[in-house]
């Protein structure tokens, strides 16, 4: 486990899946992040390339041919990846493609994310590279889950989340037998930018929007005020989700989305899939900033 500490924070960031562990304040007892409690979620953070969510059958096509992924794909409790960079406000972990990669994912790539901390704000930034002589196909996304409630007095239905603007969106709900989004929809959003968190909100997995508005999502709490906020400009889609008894919420940046269940798994033509030309770079960030009054 590597750390990151200012006067403000202090972040920790597991090698395995380089996966963001820990968000503390360091004057006072308080963490801000989900402790993975196996009972329930045992995970923190997720990187998710080069899909995010299921795929049909757990598979896709390419230049005919039947690749596997499993769900979120190659990072997620990836033990090959490697601390490229330290600084003093800063890590570096990268993975490169090798033999194993190329059988589930026949792309030559390079993934670079870095966690930045500057006073009280996190910025995490992926840089894809494609290392191969074709053009590269992949979904990004982040999948950090927040603790909620925050303080011992609190309930999970005295938080909810604050959208930048008023919203109208629906969300496109999961087939929960197989994870794959429907032709579904439910209305979530009235003219509101407010979403009151409720364990049972999550009854049906998770909420997915493909067209918000907003590009900044506070998580806030009835009787402390701002909690933190996630600001993601880069990634069109959003994913709010947890499971019915945890107490934690994940706001969910991605770039990309589970494959549908009409879907032809031609990975060309995938929703939302990104292209990259050989010998090209891509980045990505979004940041988490815990809100002062915490600190």
């Amino acid at each position: 486990m590597y750390t990151l500490e200012n006067e403000k924070l202090k972040i920790a960031v597991k090698k395995t899946g380089a996966e963001l562990c820990k968000i503390a304040a360091v004057k006072k007892d308080i963490d801000f992040m989900w402790d993975a409690n196996p009972e329930v979620w045992g995970s923190y953070a997720p990187n998710l390339f080069p899909i995010i969510g299921a795929l049909k059958d757990g598979s896709y096509h390419f230049e005919n041919q039947t690749h596997k992924l499993p769900k979120h794909g190659l990072i997620r409790n990836n033990d090959k990846i490697t601390l490229q960079k330290q600084n003093q406000d800063s890590l570096t972990f990268k993975l490169a493609y090798d033999e194993d990669s190329l059988k589930a994912y026949p792309f030559k790539f390079e993934f670079l994310i870095t966690y930045q901390l500057t006073g009280n704000v996190i910025t995490i930034t992926h840089t894809i590279k494609n290392l191969d002589d074709k053009i590269m196909y992949f979904s990004l996304g982040g999948h950090p889950a927040f603790k909620c409630p925050v303080y011992n007095n609190e309930d999970y239905s005295d938080y909810f989340l604050e959208f930048e603007q008023t919203e109208n969106s629906k969300t496109h709900l999961i087939n929960m037998e197989n994870g794959l989004i429907s032709n579904k929809t439910k209305a979530i959003f009235n003219n509101t930018n407010i979403l009151e968190l409720e364990h049972d909100l999550f009854n049906e997995d998770a909420l997915v929007f493909k067209d918000l508005k907003s590009k900044k999502v506070v998580l806030k709490s009835k009787s402390h005020g701002a909690i933190l906020t996630v600001r993601h400009k880069d990634f069109p889609y959003l994913g709010i989700w947890a499971k019915p008894d945890g107490d934690y919420v994940c706001i969910e940046p991605w770039l990309g989305i589970a494959d549908s269940e009409n879907t032809n798994q031609n990975l060309k033509e995938k929703e939302g899939i990104l292209t990259l030309k050989p010998q090209q770079t891509f980045t990505a960030s979004y940041s988490i900033e815990i809100d002062n009054n915490h600190l």
